[in-house]
């Protein structure tokens, strides 16, 4: 498990790097509004921590037929949505987040290469502050009606 704490400039940073792993040092800095030292520095500080653990090429769905998809239910606790979205935008298994409405706060969409990956991003999830309960279903097969 990590053990490098990290602030709201981290995760905005790890999302920036989900969106594009390749994104320069330059670019990272001016969208986080900090200079290309603290980037490089923080980056730094995140690979050695064990929080960033490699960087990866995002393929099309139908080109990685052996991915575990799965679909975490999240209730959250009093008034902290935004701190949890903000630790799960920050979160490598994390493919998708979206917020609803109903029994569920969140549904968060997960990938894991394997049972072990998805456990891990599981055990990841569930020590979010202000998490107060999960459900997660795994993605079996898909039908399509047209």
């Amino acid at each position: 498990m990590p053990k490098c704490r990290m602030d709201s400039t981290d995760l905005q940073l790890i999302a920036l790097l989900r969106q594009d792993a390749r994104a320069t040092v330059a670019t990272l800095a001016h969208k986080l509004g900090v200079s290309r030292g603290t980037v490089t520095n923080r980056v730094k500080r995140l690979e050695d921590g064990g929080v960033i653990t490699g960087y990866t090429v995002r393929l099309r769905p139908d080109t990685e037929p052996d991915l575990i998809t799965a679909w975490m239910s999240i209730t959250v606790q009093g008034n902290q949505t935004r701190e949890v979205i903000t630790h799960l935008l920050g979160e490598p298994g994390v493919a998708a987040l979206h917020d609803t409405n109903g029994r569920w706060d969140l549904l968060a969409e997960l990938h894991a290469g394997n049972l072990n990956e998805l456990a891990a991003v599981l055990e990841r999830v569930r020590l979010i502050k202000g998490i107060s309960g999960t459900e997660t279903s795994i993605h079996l097969q898909t039908y399509k009606l047209s």
